[in-house]
């Protein structure tokens, strides 16, 4: 069976006597039990939207189908792998609109004659647009099922970018800039919410792990590889290569993705309308303070992206590829606090504590780049105490994502979209503060990042309250 045939698929009989011997004598047979896998009541353990579904596996011949707790537990470790492949490729598209021309921005002052706070107003457009988007295409993903919602968003997308590659001035960019972020909504938003429609418990640990380290990854290397392309063209050329990106999403997705919320889950008892979702995730306190959490650890990074450009090329006296060279070095750190952190979950420590870990990490590297910054000690003052803040977020990200979806699997799309749209929302914001502050050292990018911590620690011992969150579903 090919890789997109992961469709669950029920069989009739005219005679139901034979079809149950049938069934037995294959359980039987294959060493398994006939009837229904059926979940306990651990964290991601959601039996009433995914737990009772058939699944058919890759290499199932039979005529009766393997019934499996989550879909996803029938997939090939060649399937898993091109859904990581694509659905990763989904995930990047919004933090790579956001942040491949950053490194452009003085480019952009010099050339469309603006100030930098007017540059930095382009990029909180694209955020606010990314966050609004993901609050419409959510809730929609879960109406009307997962592929048409993605298509159409980031065909706007395409537009989107090809309008900026043409926009004649800096009021043109904004509103092409504002579009873009609202069509590469739906590629982080949908692929998380396709992979809690096939995985429940630590298997979806696991998978988010791939999409946070994606989407943990991909800010902090778009810059990288926007500084490379900054070398062979000038700003406009990137946005081209943002709609060439977005034409490669929508191909992928036409030929690898098939659909998986079918219609017969798309109206589960009790989470069938917009207003009930909504209810569901506002009504759980655990949600509600992972998603104030992540999105307070995506707005001290998104302070950093966002003041990176003006701090280390005009303070610190960095070219493009130098700066590049900063975020691949950043970029490290990502990869280890992510895989580390999805290690851990996996085994001894829940997420909860994770957080609690990182919050307090966040709080006290803020502080330390304020202290060495004020006593003048310049770039590693700021570089190193940067590298384990970002380190904590990449810790962060894979822990925030599975406290927040894995109670959710009813209101997946919605669940998802609520979550990116606080972390880009907030992040919008509250970072043009830096921007009123001004960029001419690293104190006002460090407040931010330690007024953020602050909310965040708030937040997790106040609304999560670690010792009460019960453990992950196996």
């Amino acid at each position: 069976m090919p890789v997109e045939s992961i469709r669950a698929r029920s069989t009739g009989s005219s005679n139901p006597a034979a079809s149950s011997r049938r069934r037995r004598s294959h359980a039987a047979r294959d060493g398994e039990r006939p009837s229904r896998i059926r979940s306990r009541t651990p964290v991601g353990s959601s039996v009433s939207a995914t737990s009772s579904i058939p699944i058919i596996r890759p290499d199932d011949t039979r005529s009766t189908p393997v019934v499996t707790a989550h879909p996803g537990d029938a997939l090939s470790s060649r399937q898993r792998l091109v859904y990581v492949l694509v659905l990763g490729a989904l995930t990047a598209l919004g933090p790579f609109t956001v942040d491949l021309y950053l490194p452009a921005f003085p480019v952009l002052q010099d050339e469309l004659g603006v100030s930098a706070s007017a540059v930095q107003l382009t990029l909180t457009g694209t955020m606010i647009g990314f966050g609004f988007g993901q609050l419409i295409v959510g809730p929609w993903s879960d109406k009307v099922g997962r592929r048409l919602p993605l298509i159409l968003a980031t065909i706007l997308h395409i537009v989107a970018s090809v309008g900026a590659a043409f926009a004649p001035d800096i009021v043109w960019l904004s509103v092409f800039r504002l579009l873009q972020g609202f069509g590469a909504a739906a590629g982080g938003v949908v692929a998380m919410a396709m992979v809690r429609d096939l995985f429940g418990g630590k298997p979806l640990v696991r998978m988010l792990s791939r999409l946070a380290l994606v989407n943990g990854l991909a800010p902090v290397l778009a810059p990288v590889i926007g500084s490379q392309l900054l070398g062979v063209m000038d700003w406009r050329g990137i946005f081209w290569v943002l709609a060439a990106y977005g034409a490669v999403v929508v191909l992928a997705v036409a030929f690898f993705i098939v659909e998986t919320l079918p219609p017969a889950r798309r109206h589960v008892a009790g989470h069938s309308t917009m207003r009930s979702r909504y209810a569901a995730l506002f009504r759980d306190r655990v949600y509600l303070g992972a998603a104030i959490v992540g999105g307070m650890t995506f707005t001290g990074l998104f302070g950093y992206l966002s003041t990176s450009s003006f701090l280390f090329q005009e303070v610190y006296a960095f070219n493009a590829q130098e700066y590049g060279l900063l975020f691949a070095v950043n970029s490290i750190g990502v990869i280890i606090g992510v895989q580390t952190s999805s290690r851990l979950m996996r085994g001894p420590v829940p997420p909860q504590w994770i957080l609690a870990v990182t919050t307090i990490v966040h709080f006290v590297m803020a502080a330390t780049i304020i202290g060495l910054d004020s006593a003048g000690a310049g770039f590693w003052g700021t570089a190193i105490p940067l590298w384990f803040f970002i380190l904590a977020c990449g810790f962060s990200f894979p822990a925030v994502q599975v406290l927040a979806l894995a109670s959710h699997g009813s209101e997946a799309g919605t669940a998802a979209s609520l979550l990116g749209a606080l972390n880009f929302g907030l992040a919008g914001v509250i970072s043009p503060l830096i921007g009123l502050l001004g960029v001419g050292s690293a104190v006002p990018m460090a407040f931010v990042m330690l007024l953020a911590a602050s909310v965040a620690i708030i937040a997790l011992w106040a609304l999560i309250r670690p010792r009460t969150v019960p453990p992950l579903a196996d």
